[in-house]
């Protein structure tokens, strides 16, 4: 059984992963709000980028189109892409993006597909590794500032494999940022790009006519809107990351003050039983003379 002495040394250790746990809680809660912020102001580009793009692509069909957009024409080759954090510490934020890129992974190859794995962010690269090795052909760790110069080489590298043959399908997987509570894995196809369906309503009722045509203005416009989509999903992980973050440290830091509170109340009642056990031991003593 532990000693008294133990038991302080204990509960002064508890205390003080409960002093770190509380401050890496007021850190995160204070990167949240701008990584939310960040998030957020890149929806509407991203989302209008995309109307764009949905608008331009009703003019264009058949072997016309660009590559991006149309796609090989196979399936067989895929690329997955699997955005998680460079640390830990957020409950199963990480754990949970590389479960869902996992499944999508397995069912690929039971179907006989060949796939690759591009892994961004270190905890990924970890996950990934112990069972799919010879499938990562690529990796990259996150800048403490998310912008383009840090999206275009991942977007750079897909293109690379697109044009290589190595892949003819790219489907990215991250979290979504919904609230502080709620972050969602999510599949988004890269390539061929997905065309959101346009109504009258959100491209304005209007008719455009182009110069120069359609078709060149995709092939600007496509490898733009790809780093344009990794950054807009990085910002997501960034934002679901300290969201999960803050979140398993308030758990933390309660649990830890739930455990001082037992280890105090077992550390009082031993100190007791020890001084009642000396007591009657003076009072034999001093009976017996």
């Amino acid at each position: 059984m532990a000693s008294l002495k133990d038991m302080r040394v204990q509960i002064a250790s508890v205390k003080a992963t409960q002093k770190i746990t509380k401050a890496m809680q007021m850190v995160a809660a204070a990167k949240l709000k701008r990584a939310q912020d960040a998030a957020e102001n890149a929806r509407p580009y991203a989302k209008r980028m995309a109307e764009v793009i949905a608008n331009l692509a009703r003019g264009v069909s058949g072997d016309a189109a660009p590559k991006l957009l149309a796609g090989t024409g196979s399936t067989q080759n895929h690329l997955v892409v699997v955005a998680t954090a460079d640390r830990g510490l957020a409950g199963g934020f990480n754990s949970s993006i590389v479960r869902a890129a996992r499944e999508h992974i397995r069912g690929l190859i039971a179907e006989g597909k060949t796939v690759r794995i591009l892994t961004v962010g270190r905890k990924g690269l970890d996950q990934l590794k112990r069972q799919y090795a010879d499938q990562i052909v690529g990796s990259f760790e996150l800048a403490k500032t998310l912008n383009l110069d840090v999206a275009q080489p991942i977007a750079d590298a897909i293109f690379t494999a697109f044009d290589n043959g190595q892949a003819d399908v790219v489907t990215l997987y991250y979290s979504q940022f919904r609230s502080v509570i709620s972050q969602v894995p999510t599949p988004k196809q890269l390539i061929p790009a997905e065309i959101e369906a346009t109504t009258e309503e959100t491209s304005g009722g209007a008719v455009y006519e182009y110069e120069p045509s359609e078709e060149e203005i995709l092939e600007t416009l496509l490898p733009r809107n790809l780093t344009v989509q990794i950054l807009a999903s990085l910002l997501e992980n960034n934002a679901g990351f300290y969201a999960a973050q803050m979140s398993a440290m308030d758990n933390a830091t309660r649990n830890a003050g739930e455990m001082i509170k037992a280890m105090n109340l077992k550390y009082n009642r031993k100190r007791q039983a020890q001084i009642t056990t000396e007591l009657i031991e003076i009072i034999a003593g001093a009976e017996a003379i």
